[in-house]
């Protein structure tokens, strides 16, 4: 495995001959503590992979949108089936492109305790102050949503001094953006904080359509609302809320027959996403050793995706007429109700119990319509094909987790979870179904402090997903398909030194999937390409095998590095199918390495500059041919002026405008002889611009 991770090894030399650190430098690093866990533990403690993101490092990282942070998590990929990122893969695992019917991905997404699993659209990042990524399964805590891992979106809480924040971006590719954001005490006891923010963008989204005469065919429309409201009307209860809304209204039309960003599209589609929601979430001790728990959200959510399935216009096919497009509209509503009751903090033996439901509803109305004409042949075929489905789901569990001190330094913790779901099905083909499934998963894992500021941990869990079934035209006896269950091994250690200003995590992990689930897919018919059929079959077994590593340093007041390193392989032992066989081959989205490393330099007159690399191997697109992304390096420049009140600085992102492909697609769409050919979706070109940002 030819693996160019120069950028990354320099930075971790010189991170880990780390020098003495002044007492300035002592002030920037701090234990974090992981919000997304039962009980918010520091991540010293944290016996699995993560990734943390505090509010500076995503301000530095990303313009807008989550998918900007994925290049700097180890074994993070996602497909860009759709305008922003909504399907990520952790460690080869995760859906690829849009569901029909049942919902159940196998990476979770949460915004302040708000389920967007399967439907990240809305993942924008302002005022957001902090992001993280588990990786493997997580079991006792998510459930059947996260089989593969969570990414939980955590906005800024209130405060009681009175703040805000004004920012604005323009640059290249018409890119223009505002957004403010302000709280504080509503009244003089400071028992009742709030903060709200606001933010939107606009670009045209890096494509030309001549054909049309518009460079704005996939631009970019988001705003965002946030807010925030902690109160504690009595002693010792707290009570948080947590209010959301989204209007993501972007273009989709990504595809180009020459790979290019030059389109041709006579109907360009929209990948629009407009969401509510809210959590609330209370913690109330119950008594001095007891302490109840309880997290609600709601959210409701109207998505629209269509695209130009033919990817051109009538002069692109003359003679032939062949026109072609997809429509899909889909509203999902879900009630999510949790209690935990907990016993004594950490540190002593510990217990907690609780419970949960979801319901969830998902409404499906999708539209295929196409007209072909060959006049060489004189043959002539129509489409206009559509479905109407409803779906709900009832999953409920219950769960608990033991913690066991086994001496000063070392812990023990066991979880379990058992989740009980019953779907609800039928569309307008006649399709009805009601499958209820009930599935098991947890953990154990070791935690020892080895020495001080150094812990080590291995663990054992069992993640697992819901089975479903496949809607319209499937080969024979593929019309349902069974769970998938997932068991995963890992150890790793963690350094914290304050000292030193000095942060390294190391993990290494064996993942075994039994009865994989994949997603692959046949075209009907070669003359129109909106007659694939999209299945999802059992493969037997798949298994992942990695190592992921991340170190943060604040070498003095001056400097700051970081470099993050993910190896994976992850294959399927046994897949074969009458269509295909795919037992050794690598599994789809799941490079072989990931890569990231940074620079930052601060002066304490307030000038800063910063540089950053990621990177990442070549990667099948699909299950369904072997077709291959190119290995690639993506380099992002800041640099500018900061007072403390305001800031000024100009960004570029892919300086040196690479292209890579961010999805692939094997197959014939280009008549009378439709020859199998990879079309691929480039990621974003180079992109500069500056931005303002105003404390008050």
């Amino acid at each position: 495995m030819n693996i160019p991770i120069r950028w990354v090894a320099a930075l971790l030399v010189l991170s880990l001959a780390a020098m003495p650190a002044t007492a300035r430098t002592e002030e920037l690093i701090e234990e974090i503590v992981v919000t997304a866990d039962f009980r918010g533990r520091i991540a010293s403690e944290l016996p699995a992979s993560v990734s943390i993101f505090d509010a500076d490092q995503i301000r530095a990282l990303a313009v807008q949108h989550f998918e900007e942070l994925a290049g700097a998590v180890p074994n993070l990929n996602w497909s860009g089936d759709g305008h922003r990122a909504r399907y990520f893969q952790i460690r080869g695992v995760g859906e690829l492109e849009q569901y029909e019917g049942a919902p159940n991905p196998s990476v979770g997404l949460l915004i302040d305790d708000i389920d967007f699993s399967g439907i990240g659209t809305v993942a924008t990042l302002f005022d957001i102050e902090r992001a993280e990524v588990l990786r493997g399964p997580q079991g006792t805590r998510y459930g059947a949503n996260a089989l593969a891992g969570l990414i939980y979106l955590k906005s800024t809480e209130p405060a009681a001094a009175r703040n805000g924040r004004f920012e604005l971006d323009a640059g290249s590719d018409a890119l223009f953006s505002a957004g403010v954001a302000f709280g504080g005490s509503l009244n003089s006891a400071d028992s009742m904080l709030y903060r709200v923010s606001g933010q939107h963008l606009r670009s045209d989204g890096f494509r030309d359509n001549p054909w049309l005469g518009r460079d704005d065919t996939n631009g970019r429309d988001e705003t965002t609302f946030r807010a925030r409201l902690a109160m504690e009307p009595a002693a010792d209860l707290a009570i948080d809320l947590a209010a959301f809304y989204a209007d993501v209204d972007n273009g989709y039309d990504a595809f180009a027959l020459d790979n290019s960003y030059t389109v041709l599209s006579d109907r360009p589609g929209r990948d629009a996403q407009k969401s509510i929601g809210a959590s609330v979430n209370v913690d109330w001790p119950v008594s001095e050793r007891l302490r109840l728990r309880s997290i609600t959200s709601v959210a409701d959510s109207d998505i629209e995706f269509g695209f130009d399935a033919d990817w051109g216009n009538a002069q692109s096919w003359a003679p032939v007429t062949y026109d072609y497009v997809t429509l899909t509209e889909r509203r999902r509503r879900t009630f999510s109700q949790e209690f935990r009751l907990e016993s004594a903090p950490a540190g002593e033996f510990s217990w907690l119990a609780g419970a949960y439901a979801q319901q969830l509803e998902d409404e499906l109305d999708a539209r295929n319509i196409g007209e072909y004409y060959d006049p060489y042949y004189d043959y002539s075929a129509s489409l206009d094909d559509r479905l109407r489905s409803d779906y709900s789901a009832l999953s409920t569990a219950v769960f608990g987790q033991l913690e066991w001190p086994l001496g000063a330094s070392t812990r023990l913790v066991a979880g379990l979870r058992v989740e009980r779901r019953s779907v609800r099905y039928a569309d307008s083909d006649g399709l009805a179904a009601d499958p209820d499934e009930t599935m098991l998963g947890g953990e154990i894992s070791l935690t020892h402090e080895i020495v001080d500021r150094l812990a080590g941990y291995v663990s054992l869990a069992r993640g697992y997903k819901a089975g479903g079934f496949n809607l319209g035209f499937v080969p024979e006896g593929r019309r349902e398909f069974a769970g998938e269950s997932m068991w995963n091994l890992e150890a790793g250690v963690r350094s914290f030194w304050p000292e030193k200003a000095l942060r390294f995590n190391l993990s290494v992990f064996y993942g075994r999937r039994l009865d994989q689930q994949v997603r692959t897919s046949f075209q009907l018919d070669p003359n129109d390409p909106a007659s694939f059929v999209f299945f999802t079959d059992n493969a037997a077994e798949g298994e992942t095998l990695g190592l992921e590593a991340d170190v943060r340093w604040f070498a003095n007041e001056y400097w700051e590095f970081y470099a993050t390193l993910g190896l994976l392989g992850a294959t399927f032992t046994e897949f074969r199918t009458p269509e295909v066989d795919l037992s050794g081959r690598g599994q789809a989205h799941a490079p072989n390495y990931t890569f990231a490393g940074g620079a930052a330099w601060r002066h304490p007159a307030g000038w800063f500059a910063r540089a950053d690399v990621s990177g990442k191997d070549a990667f099948y697109f699909d299950v369904s041919h072997d077709q291959e992304s190119s290995s690639y390096v993506l380099a992002n420049l800041r640099a500018g002026y900061d007072t403390g009140t305001w800031s000024a600085e100009l960004w570029a992102r892919n300086v040196f405008d690479r292209r890579y492909a961010v999805r692939g697609f094997y197959f014939g769409n280009e008549p009378p002889d439709f020859p199998p050919t990879l079309y691929t979706r480039p990621g974003d070109p180079r992109q500069y611009g500056v931005r303002y940002t105003r404390s008050f």
